[in-house]
């Protein structure tokens, strides 16, 4: 913390984005609640901070002397995008990634938290998927590149806590979903992509609407309002000793924790649902010649779990929020449908 005012500097890294946006209204609405004192939230915009530009990011370090760094910047995308672009998923996030941890250890951040995702397990991970299972096999070959530099970012943070003591902690959440997602046809989630192709559906009248894969694929979704809950659980708890460091079942502390929402569904279940609460009432079809991606990829969160932390947002009541937030955005231009 800062030594001469008591201010605790909390820098967001990627506060414009899903996720970061998350963590900074938690943590908004905490302050305003007089839950958290002497915290400000520091979430330079792209063009204030370019995170791939090391030369940048150390003179911004410089200048603000951040106490707690929550790295949620990353390239991210759906199957296509991932599968059609890998040199950009994995330069763009290993650039991001290694200007922030690096500048981070050498000015000493006091909390370091670094967000990850669960395409960073095999392909043939035994399920639900515990932490160990990290390098154990080969990646699931549509996101390969981008599972890769999430991997690096994993390591890197583990190395530098071998041998500089540096205080990081990564969280592995599972798919993500919610306000401010990202809507691109060509760069969606399945989530936003079924949203957003539903109420176009709806609005134009289609008499059906086709998706990709047929349908059978597994998904766990959590809703990010509820990850960036476990972002301030870890950083309020673990970073202050409050918890045990988990371990792995050979004894070893791990360094990375899952976090997820304990329940799955099929994405041919969730086009009908999602269907169903817009209120469409065309036929559903099934492309079968599109990639399912994996067939399955359910996190173990018992881990997590056990420190006592666990969502509140359930799927039905997720979709809804999301469906008003994309509605709002909509409105005011934030999005294009």
């Amino acid at each position: 913390m800062n030594k001469s005012d008591g201010l605790e500097k909390i820098f967001i890294a990627g506060g414009s984005g899903m996720v970061g946006s998350a963590i900074k209204r938690e943590y908004i609405k905490r302050i305003n609640n007089n839950e958290l004192k002497n915290k400000k939230i520091l979430t330079p915009s792209r063009d204030e901070l370019d995170c791939s530009n090391f030369r940048e990011v150390e003179k911004w370090f410089d200048k603000n002397r951040p106490n707690t760094v929550i790295l949620a910047a990353a390239k991210v995308g759906g199957i296509y995008a991932n599968y059609t672009k890998p040199a950009e998923f994995m330069l763009n996030n290993l650039k991001i990634q290694n200007n922030v941890i690096e500048i981070s250890s050498n000015y000493e951040v006091e909390k370091f938290l670094f967000l990850g995702s669960s395409c960073i397990y095999p392909k043939f991970a035994n399920q639900p998927i515990k932490e160990e299972e990290l390098l154990s096999g080969s990646l699931e070959e549509t996101n390969e590149f981008y599972a890769l530099a999430k991997i690096a970012g994993i390591k890197l943070c583990e190395s530098l806590r071998i041998q500089n003591n540096f205080n990081a902690f990564c969280l592995m959440p599972s798919n993500l979903y919610g306000p401010g997602d990202n809507y691109n046809d060509l760069d969606s989630h399945v989530m936003p992509a079924l949203i957003k192709k539903f109420i176009i559906a709806k609005k134009d009248n289609f008499k059906s609407v086709t998706c990709w894969g047929d349908g059978k694929p597994l998904r766990e979704f959590l809703y990010v309002d509820d990850l960036a809950k476990a972002c301030l659980f870890i950083l309020d708890n673990y970073f202050s000793n409050k918890l045990k460091v988990p371990k792995d079942s050979k004894g070893n502390p791990l360094f990375w924790l899952n976090v997820g929402s304990k329940s799955e569904i099929s994405i041919k279940n969730l086009a009908e649902k999602i269907s169903k609460i817009i209120g469409y009432e065309g036929l559903i079809h099934w492309d079968k010649n599109k990639p399912n991606g994996i067939l399955r990829k359910k996190l173990d969160t018992s881990k997590l779990d056990k420190l006592g932390w666990e969502p509140i947002i359930n799927i039905d009541l997720g979709i809804k929020l999301t469906i008003e937030a994309f509605k709002e955005e909509s409105k005011k231009n934030i999005l294009r449908i």
